[in-house]
């Protein structure tokens, strides 16, 4: 199939990669779009790697309130130029997270976040769970056990590693990875608060 400059120029408008990329993107795809924007993406990725000790200090706080004034959400978005965070999209990304937060209610943004008391009561938790299973398991089972199910909290509480409630095929850190490479930048969910009235 042939690259036209018009597929090349519809693609750089979709994921606002450079012309050159969309290029070698579009042949290594064969021409097919869809393929070509995974080829961006996977490339993206590996770059927000490479950017992930720039200081992201520009941003949004976004304020979501549920239908009915009972819940609301703060949130702290943070991207690397003002240039970014005055996007619709970035904003849209923004909301998606409150929504997100507002319905899952999350803990933490992240793992490290989780005070060491409240991992290590779990871990209680849990091995009094896999010894109260009646059959004895060797040691290392029993830890690889403890750390499934730990996991599984995380999962569970901490924003970054939850399921998006949008889109249940992605965390919420990959869709944020994700914008990231389509924005050419770093960014970081910094901080939230969930309210709910009588709590």
């Amino acid at each position: 199939m042939e690259i036209t400059s018009q597929i090349v120029k519809e693609l750089r408008l979709k994921t606002g990669a450079g012309m050159m990329e969309c290029k070698k993107a579009l042949v290594e795809a064969d021409g097919n779009e869809e393929k070509a924007i995974e080829v961006l993406r996977k490339h993206g990725l590996s770059k927000v790697e490479k950017r992930a000790d720039r200081v992201a200090k520009e941003g949004v706080v976004e304020a979501y309130i549920h239908t009915g004034a009972k819940l609301g959400v703060l949130l702290e978005l943070n991207s690397e130029t003002d240039f970014v965070a005055k996007t619709d999209e970035f904003k849209r990304l923004a909301r998606d997270i409150s929504l997100h937060i507002a319905a899952s209610n999350p803990l933490t943004v992240s793992r490290e976040e989780i005070p060491a008391g409240v991992i290590e009561k779990e871990k209680e938790i849990y091995r009094a769970q896999v010894e109260g299973e009646g059959k004895p398991k060797p040691p290392d089972i029993v830890e690889k056990i403890i750390n499934g199910k730990l996991d599984k909290y995380f999962s569970e509480n901490c924003l970054l590693e939850q399921l998006f409630v949008k889109d249940s095929t992605k965390t919420i850190g990959a869709l944020i990875a994700e914008a990231a490479a389509k924005f050419g930048e770093n960014l970081i969910l910094r901080r939230f608060s969930r309210f709910k009235v009588g709590e």
